[in-house]
């Protein structure tokens, strides 16, 4: 997954291949507005540590959150969701 500062894939932006509890202190990022699922299906969390609201990302391309009806919501931390079989 690769994740980005602001919506329309702007700004800072960084490929996830693993779970990052804190993407403010891994990254130096304050916000993550959009993201490209490109493998695999990932859980975004508002709080760091995953803790807080989340929302279920599968592959895709996620322009800008606030469109989803995600206005106000800040992702802090993300976990991708493994086959546990």
């Amino acid at each position: 997954m690769k994740i980005y500062e602001k919506e329309n894939f702007g700004g800072q932006s960084h490929e996830m291949m693993e779970d990052c509890d804190n993407i403010q202190e891994r990254y130096r990022m304050s916000d993550c507005q959009s993201c490209n699922v490109m493998d695999g299906h990932w859980l975004m969390y508002e709080q760091a540590q995953f803790r807080g609201k989340m929302m279920y990302m599968r592959p895709g391309e996620y322009r800008n959150f606030r469109e989803m009806g995600m206005s106000g919501q800040r992702f802090m931390s993300m976990r991708r969701i493994t086959d546990m079989c």
